[in-house]
């Protein structure tokens, strides 16, 4: 593993002792799980990047829940997860809502309009009926957004992993 990659992820031991995986304590002794591979990698980076993009809340079980299962690197699983942080997080949510729009054939604000409870119902509509126009639209642009984004990103990394590799290979025939 790169040093600077080192330091910023979380270890073995850490992953383990989390309250939240604690439960996948067993599996994550495996070091198929750990070892930096190019299918292991590029695996482990797009189960993050789509569970980042399709779930706003516990992305990391979730990512490192897959990552075992389908053997996977675990701390590329759980770091692609910040694909969605709090500096991206708003214009993500709010460009899956216009590609979700699109394809739901639902009607495209500029801005969507939330439920708030304390107004009084002007439109006759429930609060539910309104967090229903915006909530299929949005769901469907994140899971679009999810599905081409795990994609992408394993082909992308599996092509930049063979070309790094072939240039290293290269170099060393050099003299």
């Amino acid at each position: 593993m790169p040093p600077f990659l080192a330091r910023h992820l979380p270890s073995r031991e850490q992953l383990a002792r989390n309250r939240f995986l604690r439960w996948l304590g067993p599996f994550l002794h495996h070091t198929h799980l750990w070892v930096w591979s190019r299918h292991g990698v590029a695996l482990g980076v797009s189960i993050g990047i789509f569970f980042g993009l399709l779930i706003p809340i516990a992305q990391i079980p979730f990512s490192v829940g897959a990552a075992v299962v389908l053997r996977a690197n675990v701390p590329a699983a759980a770091a692609s997860t910040l694909v969605t942080n709090p500096v991206t997080f708003a214009p993500v949510y709010y460009a899956a809502y216009r590609v979700g729009a699109r394809l739901t054939g639902a009607e495209v604000e500029a801005a969507p309009e939330l439920p708030v409870p304390l107004e009084p119902a002007a439109d006759q509509r429930s609060i539910w009926q309104r967090i229903g126009d915006v909530g299929a639209p949005l769901i469907t642009g994140l899971a679009v957004f999810a599905c081409i984004g795990g994609l992408g990103m394993y082909l992308l990394i599996s092509l930049l992993w063979v070309t790094l590799e072939q240039l290293r290979k290269r170099r060393r025939r050099q003299p």
